[in-house]
């Protein structure tokens, strides 16, 4: 089979899409004949040199995928050769085969290529957002990357759960994630999106804030943060280290978290799937929670795909077509 490999570390050109052996499913797994994947950031800070897979994982790019069975492991129920799945994986999405955890059925009404926009978001947002800090109806949920894959999930779930729905982004691209649910957009180079929050808040602030900036926003977003609120952080765009203000977070009696999805014990992704499977597909099925795809481009022009995340121009997600 083919896949896009990694020579060594550096710009988008070093992604090569080349033959390498076929994939073979161990217990619980079974290999997916790939229809699509689509681009993260993990993926380009791979490709830098920066994140490299976890022990066991492929080497390949990819965490997610999306393709019909075409051969299972031993230990595996419920699928069979011929089904139609998508998948969450530590590495190896960007191939034309890829063994992958069985458990993710493609869901009723999504295009089996747009289905492999929906694995890492719904897993990301529904494990930071519903369990770690239990958002719920008639809260306030700030989305910081609106515009992003995770973004613009983040902002069709919190929508979907009854809350109250505030998102930064560019100016550019506040018309689409209004309509996908945003009740106030802020456009995080031309305003303080903290004064924001409180402003649309009547001074409260926000419930539950999601993160993908890390230190450059920790102060900002404790200072947003309402009494009780929770902060989850799931990135570090904006740098690893900052200052945090204990004197502000014991006042609020806030909570600050961080978490990562790719490196998680197998058991715990499980969970999460399981999660995602049965409280969040029902959404998908409905039409209230969908993919949002930019574009799709073919696997073989992974590298456009890269600098098309990078200048952060899209909205949603950018897929990679397989065949």
């Amino acid at each position: 089979m083919r896949a896009i490999t990694i020579a060594e570390p550096g710009g988008p050109d070093v992604l090569t899409w080349c033959e390498v052996p076929d994939p073979q499913p161990g217990p619980g797994e079974v290999v997916v004949d790939v229809r699509a994947t689509a681009v993260n950031r993990a993926d380009l800070l791979q490709r830098q040199g920066h994140y490299p897979p976890p022990p066991g994982a492929s080497a390949y790019p990819g965490l997610e995928c999306s393709g019909v069975v075409s051969a299972t492991g031993p230990d595996v129920a419920g699928v069979r050769v011929g089904d139609q799945v998508c998948a969450l994986l530590a590495g190896g999405g960007y191939a034309e085969r890829a063994a992958v955890p069985a458990g993710l059925p493609v869901p009723a009404g999504v295009d089996l290529v747009d289905a492999a926009a929906l694995p890492e978001v719904a897993c990301t947002v529904w494990s930071n957002v519903v369990q770690v800090t239990r958002l719920a109806a008639g809260e306030t949920l700030l989305v910081h990357g609106g515009g992003s894959g995770i973004g613009t999930f983040a902002i069709q779930l919190g929508a979907a759960l009854g809350a109250t729905v505030v998102a930064t982004a560019r100016a550019a691209k506040h018309e689409r994630l209004r309509e996908l649910g945003a009740d106030l957009l802020v456009d995080y180079r031309e305003q303080d999106f903290v004064e924001e929050v409180r402003r649309a808040t009547d001074g409260r602030g926000a419930d539950v804030v999601l993160d993908i900036m890390g230190a450059s926003y920790l102060g900002r977003n404790v200072a947003a943060l309402a009494a009780d609120g929770r902060l989850v952080v799931i990135g570090m765009q904006g740098g690893r280290k900052g200052e945090l203000d204990l004197g502000a977070l014991l006042t609020k009696r806030g909570t600050v978290a961080a978490t990562a999805l790719r490196s998680r014990p197998l058991g715990q992704k499980a969970a999460i799937v399981r999660g995602v499977r049965e409280q969040v597909w029902p959404l998908v099925e409905a039409g209230r929670v969908r993919p949002v795809i930019d574009r799709r481009l073919p696997i073989t022009e992974a590298a456009q795909a890269h600098r098309l995340v990078e200048s952060n121009e899209h909205v949603g997600k950018v897929l990679l077509t397989v065949g």
